[in-house]
């Protein structure tokens, strides 16, 4: 079945073999993505959130040091980077392989089956949780789609990490005040649900014909019984092997462009049009830890920033990314792909229009 397609065709989901205990292996999985996200995300980003209210700060711009040799920016960025990513990184690739060996695949298809809103909405609220970046997130996104979930729902939760992360929202507030926040939340809801279902639409349709289905069903009985480490490990491996090479590299070459995507900011910029265009395409195409875009626009903001380009870029920095894109080469087509892109630079030129208005 093509991996760039979108949503199964049967009115109800169809059922898989399953032995009489397969309710323990989605209650591992349940686990394990609550330990992983409280050591890796709930429990720093608590102990930030008072960092944020008492010095209006989480840190300095990760864009802060400015080397002039782009072989220097690149070697110096993903250092950084991956230091401050790593550990959700390793937690994305575990989650995105057991989410293909623990949860039963019909209970995958009842929640985000569906090329409908009601499917995309389940992907963007189980978001919530993650608070993961779109590179952190991208694995599991990619082994929810090997699992056959629809373009909608996947695109939902993959936007939703970032975008909707309710940590993010509240360093903002404390950091840049809570009307950026809630410009934010809103044009985030209508980001992650817009892009996500214009996306669907265009997606080729999936079905799944009777054939099809017992071919899975085959599939599912054979790998029950398989050991579980082995197929674990070979899930693992695929999805390690098709994100994780080409993710490293994406961000050594954004490293290296830094020399010249993000020239010295000064007041001569303002809220010029033609520079949140220009912000808008850098901003989506850029790769930054979560929550970092709030230091950028913060030291921007004081060089001279207009409040369009500075919204367009807390927009588009957390969104999606290059190396995000490129992860997900294989579990949506590219012309998914390509118009997730450009409507997240038009998102965020409208916001950041708006924002200059109202803020």
């Amino acid at each position: 079945m093509d991996s760039s397609s979108s949503s199964p065709s049967s009115p109800t989901p169809p059922q898989f073999a399953r032995s009489p205990a397969a309710w323990l292996k989605p209650a591992l999985f349940l686990l394990v993505a609550i330990a992983g996200l409280y050591y890796v995300k709930w429990s720093p980003y608590y102990l930030k959130s008072f960092v944020a209210a008492d010095t209006h700060s989480i840190g300095a711009s990760i864009l802060a040091d400015g080397p002039s040799s782009p072989l220097a920016a690149a070697w110096s960025y993903a250092k950084v980077y991956f230091l401050a990513i790593w550990k959700a990184a390793v937690l994305g690739v575990v989650l995105g392989s057991l989410v293909q060996v623990l949860v039963p695949r019909d209970w995958l298809l009842r929640l985000f089956g569906r090329a409908d809103i009601a499917s995309t909405a389940c992907g963007g609220l189980f978001a919530l949780p993650g608070m993961m970046c779109s590179c952190c997130a991208a694995p599991v996104v990619a082994g929810m789609r090997r699992q056959q979930v629809s373009v909608g729902a996947a695109l939902a939760f993959w936007i939703a990490n970032p975008m909707l992360n309710p940590a993010t929202l509240v360093f903002m507030g404390f950091v840049l005040g809570w009307g950026f926040t809630a410009l934010r939340l809103v044009a985030g809801v209508a980001l992650v649900l817009g892009v996500s279902l214009i996306a669907q639409h265009i997606a080729e349709p999936e079905s799944m014909p009777q054939a099809a289905v017992d071919a899975a069903a085959a599939t599912a009985a054979a790998e029950n019984q398989e050991t579980f480490l082995r197929r674990w490990m070979q899930k693992l491996w695929q999805l390690f092997w098709s994100t994780i090479p080409i993710y490293i590299v994406a961000v050594l070459a954004l490293g290296a462009t830094r020399v010249w995507l993000f020239p010295h900011i000064d007041a001569s910029i303002g809220n010029s049009l033609p520079w949140t265009v220009a912000l808008a395409v850098v901003g989506t195409l850029f790769v930054i830890p979560t929550a970092a875009e709030i230091p950028i626009v913060q030291s921007m903001l004081a060089l001279g920033l207009g409040i369009a380009p500075a919204v367009t870029l807390l927009m588009t920095l957390p969104s999606i990314s290059l190396p995000s894109l490129l992860m997900l080469r294989k579990s949506f087509s590219r012309r998914v792909l390509v118009t997730v892109a450009l409507l997240t630079m038009l998102v965020g030129i409208i916001t950041g229009l708006i924002g200059a208005a109202i803020l």
